[in-house]
């Protein structure tokens, strides 16, 4: 029985030499330092700080103390980037913190923790502590007090102010070019809003109601009615079908009417007028009364067949409307 409980004991013991031991050859492979260039400064001057850490084995990590701005009576000037290099297979890393008192006194810099790790192994070394001397500035109390000196006049220079003058000048040729720029910009001219534009049938239309409302015919002048009669169906023409009906003759302008089916579709009603409006013209034929209310009739017939679909189902809306009886 004792000698089970004398195994179980070596056993446990051998266990945490296997646990701690890398923790402690750790440790003692990595050599830090922490050293100053003086220890003894006066107030408001500066003592460099050096932290150096020696390590002889490759794979070996070290992390340097994070050192605040202020601590105890200290703060932190500057630091250095952290250097490395090998001397004789050692990798050595250095640093230099530069700090400054101004409290008189001897004051300890605390010893500095150093976190040293191998892959998943880590331990810490730490650095012995430093004590650095601040005096006060000496001051000779036998001599007698110095006047305060007056102030100096500092002479006047152009490159004292450059940046002032060429903010300014910018400035002013700015606003030139911008006065320039908008004194010579055109003014906008406002435009004026479209006139509407007034469809070839209703001019068409107007025109006959006002040759109809001269009674042109009524006063004798047969060839004048016919003659403005076939003009305005023939500008018309020119108009909505861009054929050169004014320039035709009766025969020609048939021909041309062919390829627009709408206007095709009265060829023979446009034939009968406008032979009729010839025999008026040329052969000083005296058609009856009822052939000259008859021939505005055709025409009013021909424009109110061949204007826009759109403008004759809107007419047909209303027309339908208007003969249905109010409810």
């Amino acid at each position: 029985m004792g000698k089970l409980i004398i195994v179980k004991r070596l056993f446990l013991l051998s266990l945490l030499g296997a646990v701690f031991f890398p923790l402690a050859s750790l440790a003692q492979q990595v050599e830090v330092k922490a050293s100053a260039d003086t220890d003894r400064i006066r107030l408001g001057e500066q003592v460099q700080l050096r932290l150096t850490a020696s390590v002889p084995q490759k794979g070996v990590n070290v992390v340097f103390p994070q050192v605040p701005d202020s601590f105890g009576h200290f703060e932190v000037v500057r630091r250095s980037a952290l250097d490395t290099s090998i001397v004789s297979g050692t990798q050595l890393f250095g640093q230099t913190i530069v700090l400054t008192s101004f409290d008189s006194g001897r004051w300890d810099i605390p010893a500095l923790k150093f976190e040293v790790m191998n892959g998943n192994v880590a331990d810490s070394a730490f650095t012995g502590p430093l004590s650095i001397d601040v005096n006060t500035v000496t001051v000779d109390t036998t001599k007698a007090f110095k006047p305060i000196k007056a102030v100096r006049t500092v002479g006047w220079s152009f490159w004292d102010y450059w940046l002032y003058f060429a903010i300014g000048i910018s400035v002013a040729l700015i606003g030139v070019g911008l006065f320039i720029y908008f004194r010579s910009k055109p003014k906008k001219v406002a435009v004026a809003p479209p006139v509407p534009v007034t469809p070839p049938y209703e001019i068409a239309l107007q025109q006959l109601q006002q040759l109809q409302e001269e009674k042109v015919w009524q006063q004798g002048d047969i060839k004048q009615y016919y003659t403005r009669l076939t003009d305005i169906l023939r500008g018309y023409f020119e108009q909505q079908f861009n054929i050169p009906a004014l320039e035709q003759t009766t025969e020609e302008l048939l021909q041309h009417i062919k390829p627009v089916t709408i206007l095709n579709q009265q060829r023979d009603k446009l034939r009968t007028l406008l032979s009729l409006a010839d025999l008026a013209k040329f052969a000083k034929l005296a058609p009856t009364p009822e052939e000259h209310a008859n021939a505005m009739v055709q025409a009013r017939e021909i424009v109110e067949w061949t204007k826009p679909a759109a403008v004759k189902d809107t007419a047909a809306e209303g027309t339908e409307e208007a003969r249905q009886p109010a409810k």
